[in-house]
């Protein structure tokens, strides 16, 4: 399956993800709209039965409007139009609750018009059981009654919750869905960008035997020609050709087959007090003796120099690496800078060059296997992918971080921080 095809699977899946989301979203909307319409009636109801009740109790006349009026969401007041005995007013509540089968909190009061406020007040737990402990705030009064009760349903979501589980559970079920589907395609897409590395790193290798295979080919062919036998300076050179070509195939194949192996888990570390700034002279002055003469090697340090703890021939391949790379992809003269700052405890170990940078985009996929730049002159550079993959790596052994500080177009500067647990020369 190809990027544009992924592409449309993933618009297609996504829309109809967020179209299935949207018709759940409405619907479990108006399932809470009617449920909670439906309970909200059946409180009514139940209220102003209470008030009938009342009425034939006390012998009076029932409101010519409705007597039950909601203030809120879960407040109801309720007119009675003669005095309240509060024994009577929560028998009634109760008793009217359970011919409707309202098996729900509430809290009630009752108006005292020479106090001007909400007096007596009782909770009652859904199972009908009375808890004064657990009244709330004191409830709202209001104007337009005279003898009248409150009565708040402090868990009316909650009701309405419990009488949707079935919506609920076919919600969660949904969204576990949408993470499955969002899973799947990160799966999707970082075994493809695993499939487009592995194809880059066999072409790379390819490219890479190609050259000594063909180098050790043409000079076994010119060896076999009887004529050459009689002219030993030829011999010598093509079986130095040989030599040469054949020693570079085994170190490549050294390098693909060290790949396996290259894991933090699989590398054994032997740190030791080393010289920083000596290793890494050591090290460059290794790429002078084959390097033009225009090339240029800034090797600077600032701060009282201290010996860090580290795997010799690990850090030397750090170093090597890290050089080779602003080589490999810089301009036809490079000028590398090496800069070391011993300060607070901390070794920074810089590596700066003069090539044309890398985007912003790739600074943390250079350290990843088998990731190359597919842009100019930085893929034409021969290479498998592993050179600041192993650096990460290594520094990932050492508890080091190493970071790349400055992004195209700017030339590249790779920072290695390298915390000093003493300062011990």
């Amino acid at each position: 399956m190809n990027r544009k095809q992924i592409r449309i699977v993933v618009l297609l899946g996504a829309l109809s993800i967020m179209g299935i989301i949207t018709v759940q979203t409405y619907f479990l909307l108006q399932a809470w709209s009617i449920r909670e319409k439906q309970l909200t009636q059946s409180i009514e109801i139940a209220l102003k039965n209470t008030a009938y009740r009342f009425s034939k109790l006390n012998e009076t006349a029932i409101p010519a409007a409705n007597p039950v009026h909601r203030l809120s969401h879960d407040y109801f007041v309720v007119d009675i139009n003669n005095v309240i005995d509060a024994n009577i007013l929560e028998f009634y509540l109760q008793s009217e609750f359970d011919k409707l089968n309202l098996h729900i909190a509430y809290e009630y009061g009752i108006y005292d018009c020479h106090s001007d406020r909400m007096v007596y007040g009782d909770f009652v737990s859904a199972d009908g059981l009375s808890n004064e402990a657990q009244l709330g705030k004191e409830l709202p009064k209001y104007s337009e009654y005279t003898y009248y009760f409150g009565v708040r349903f402090s868990s009316l979501n909650k009701a309405i919750t419990s009488d949707m589980t079935v919506w609920l559970f076919f919600t969660v079920i949904l969204l576990l869905s949408v993470v499955f589907f969002a899973y799947s395609l990160f799966i999707i897409f970082k075994q493809k960008r695993w499939s487009e590395l592995q194809k880059d790193f066999m072409n790379n290798m390819t490219h890479e035997f190609k050259t000594p295979i063909s180098s050790i080919g043409l000079a076994a062919n010119v060896i076999s020609d009887p004529e050459v036998i009689h002219q030993p300076e030829r011999l010598q050179v093509y079986g130095t050709i040989i030599s040469e070509q054949n020693t570079r195939l085994n170190q490549l194949v050294d390098k693909v087959l060290e790949t396996a192996k290259l894991e933090t888990s699989n590398i054994h570390i032997s740190p030791e007090r080393i010289n920083l700034t000596e290793l890494v002279e050591s090290v460059t002055g290794s790429f002078r003796n084959s390097l033009p003469k225009e090339t240029v090697f800034s090797i600077k340090q600032t701060g009282t120099p201290v010996a860090v703890s580290a795997d010799v021939v690990h850090l030397t391949n750090v170093i090597y690496n890290l050089t080779d790379n602003a080589i490999k992809y810089g301009p036809e003269k490079p000028a590398i800078e090496i800069s070391i700052q011993y300060k607070n405890k901390v070794v920074l170990l810089h590596f700066s060059d003069n090539g044309p940078g890398i985007p912003k985009q790739y600074g943390k996929k250079i350290f990843q296997k088998f990731f190359r730049i597919q842009a100019g002159n930085l893929q034409a550079a021969k290479g498998f992918g592993l050179g600041l993959y192993y650096v990460g790596i290594i520094c990932k052994c050492h508890g080091w971080s190493i970071s790349l500080e400055t992004h195209a177009p700017s030339p590249a500067c790779f920072v290695i921080k390298m915390p000093v647990k003493n300062h011990t020369d």
